[in-house]
């Protein structure tokens, strides 16, 4: 049976709407980037709309996109073919429509959202569309708890309920809620041939979930009169990351290297007091934004914070608003511990021990959006702290619905493992060389020497990584990263914002020296707070990120091609210059300064020609005995063709 149009049904909506208010004068603002028709001509960087008629031609621009037939693969290895545009829906479409100088909260004074929405998110696909770009990677979309919060709305990783989307991400005005918006977000996507892939974390939840009141017994449980750790102390009386000393991690580094998960070195006696077995459901009750249980002998109990769950030694401030779910249920092992919650015990990790309905319960979330939503595929957070077995589950589940599902991991290794557990790609670790010429190398090298065995994301940024722009002050090393990413065989990913030459980090879990911590206060921080990023910013280089893709459209064949023996890496005395070469019938030699200096250089390029041309900027250069002689400018980048 044809599944009922939710596009079409947003269309019908907004028309009504737009019908009811064509005469009424609103004070609602837009950026000029997201107009379909929008081109540099204009000298408008803002445009001030009636935001029905708006969101109305939008949708009906969509909607009139006649169906094409896809060229079906199997196992989500459409991924390898994929170019991505990694959207938090919350910040990414957020803008100050009313222009008074603050994102107001939970809507403006006309009952607008001015944080994001899935409205907009559809509204502004035909320019994410433009960039090149195929797959849509959402941050994760669900309810998000209160209980332990940084900032004003709470981080999107802190799930209160898996299985519901965040109201706050719905225009209240428009009234058809968050369900529908989004899988008319999911059918728009498709009408323009883009996949979805949504990141979820089924490891950890929000200290106030859904289920806690549910299912108390698939939470860990402490003392409520155990306070919480401060960070930087060592008060082993107070709850925090199990303490070990030199000794003792010795021995658990020296355990879990070889593999030896029997008689893992368990936390001091102290902190394994602090866990309580899991209060009766009916004793479990709100007090303000927290959850309390009852034991029955009277003591209070509640659900405590979670943190880094590898190394033990883990620098990471514990993550006050999440904890752990309890996947295996064992008396011996009732506490939060990386012989708990990764390496797992292999006293603990058996078939009698898992927590079976909460199995179950993770098991059919992919399906429900599968169904209810016709997602294309899923990032997993934290995919190494879930079992091997859980993982096996959820893959074949979901692709018995649908076969070319796609699954993703949040794993920065590229190894072998990752492909053996079923994952088409894993984020890798491009985004934390590409600063630095020497490690980018040795990264490109091995493109040419025996490749990698498994997908990653081609990006110099994640939300959780320093923006590019900021690297060095300058939107002149994204376009070098994005010129390089292009010519990879592996998947160019653009982190929402990267475009505008956002120097603001979404967070900042990876890669930021201390006094970078400073200036970015957690609750200040996009992930937690309400932020717009400028879309008017001068740093905006839209036109060129789709010269590249345009570019790499044209090439596609050679450039996808993961042999070998396709790809070229040319050494070269100055550390800082970039040579790579994709050979097919075409040669294409990528060569860029990878610093924000001047660099003269000569280069051998071999070649009986003797004017060249750079397909960037449709420059030609002259050639003496195969030495091209040029001075680059920092980050400026060469594409020759021959």
């Amino acid at each position: 049976m044809k599944s009922f149009s939710k596009l079409k049904l947003l269309e019908e909506v907004l028309r009504e709407k737009y019908t009811l208010t064509r005469h009424e004068k609103f004070n609602y603002s837009i950026p000029a980037l997201w107009l379909c028709n929008f081109t540099k001509n204009s000298e408008r960087k803002v445009v001030k709309v009636n935001p029905y008629k708006f969101f109305l031609n939008s949708v009906k621009c969509i909607n009139q996109i006649k169906p094409v037939r896809n060229h079906p693969s199997k196992s989500g290895e459409w991924t390898k073919k994929a170019i991505v545009y990694n959207l938090f829906v919350r910040a990414g479409t957020a803008f100050n429509h009313s222009r008074n100088g603050k994102l107001d909260l939970p809507v403006n004074e006309e009952g607008f959202r001015e944080t994001g929405s899935f409205m907009k998110a559809i509204a502004i696909l035909p320019y994410i569309k433009s960039l090149g770009v195929n797959t849509i990677h959402l941050l994760p979309i669900t309810s998000i708890g209160s209980d332990g919060n940084k900032g004003t709305l709470g981080s999107p990783y802190a799930i209160k309920n898996p299985y519901q989307l965040d109201p706050n991400l719905s225009e209240p005005n428009i009234g058809v809620g968050s369900d529908i918006e989004f899988a008319a977000f999911v059918e728009a996507a498709h009408k323009l041939k883009m996949k979805v892939v949504v990141e979820f974390v089924f490891r950890t939840s929000a200290k106030d979930a859904d289920w806690v009141k549910e299912h108390p017994e698939w939470y860990y449980w402490i003392r409520e009169d155990i306070e919480d750790r401060q960070v930087g102390s060592n008060d082993e009386s107070k709850y925090g990351p199990p303490i070990f000393s030199s000794q003792e991690l010795e021995k658990i580094f020296s355990s879990v290297g070889e593999h030896k998960f029997d008689e893992l070195i368990p936390p001091h006696i102290v902190y394994r007091n602090m866990f309580t077995a899991p209060p009766s459901k009916e004793t479990v009750h709100k007090e303000g934004l927290r959850f309390i249980g009852v034991l029955a002998d009277g003591t209070r109990v509640r659900v405590p914070g979670a943190f880094a769950d590898w190394p033990p030694n883990d620098i990471q401030p514990p993550w006050g608003d999440v904890t752990y779910l309890k996947l295996y249920d064992h008396p011996d092992f009732n506490y939060i511990a990386y012989n708990t919650v990764r390496m797992y015990d292999s006293k603990l990790a058996t078939v009698d021990n898992i927590n079976k309905p909460l199995w179950d319960k993770i098991i059919g979330i992919i399906p429900h959006y599968q169904r209810t939503f016709g997602i294309d595929g899923v990032m997993i957070d934290m995919g190494h702290a879930l079992p091997m077995e859980l993982k096996q589950k959820m893959i074949t589940s979901a692709r018995e619905i649908n076969p070319d599902f796609a699954f993703w991991d949040e794993n920065f290794s590229v190894n072998e493992k990752s492909l053996k557990e079923g994952y088409n790609a894993v984020i890798g670790y491009a985004w934390s060389v590409e600063h630095d010429p020497v490690k980018l190398k040795k990264m490109l090298y091995n493109f040419s020497d025996e490749g990698y065995p498994i997908p990653f994301f081609a990006t110099a940024e994640s939300h959780n990584t320093p923006r590019a722009a900021a690297r060095f002050n300058s939107v002149e090393f994204s376009k070098y990263t994005w010129v390089i990413n292009n010519f990879i065989p592996e998947i160019p990913f653009i982190h929402n914002g990267f475009e505008l030459g956002e120097t603001f980090p979404i967070n900042t879990g990876l890669d930021f020296k201390p006094e970078e911590l400073c200036l970015y206060p957690s609750h200040t921080l996009p992930l937690f707070s309400e932020f717009a990023f400028n879309w008017v910013s001068k740093d905006e280089f839209v036109d060129f990120i789709r010269k590249i893709s345009a570019i790499r459209e044209k090439y596609k064949k050679i450039i996808l091609n993961p042999s070998c023996k396709s790809f070229i890496f040319h050494h070269h005395s100055n550390e800082n210059l970039i040579m790579f070469e994709r050979k097919g019938r075409t040669r294409l030699i990528v060569i860029a300064n990878g610093s924000n200096q001047d660099q003269k250089v000569s280069i051998n390029i071999s070649t009986k020609k003797q004017i060249v041309k750079n397909i960037i900027s449709n420059k030609k250069h002259k050639i003496s005995k195969s030495i091209l002689n040029y001075k680059f400018k920092p980050f400026e980048c060469l594409i020759i063709s021959i």
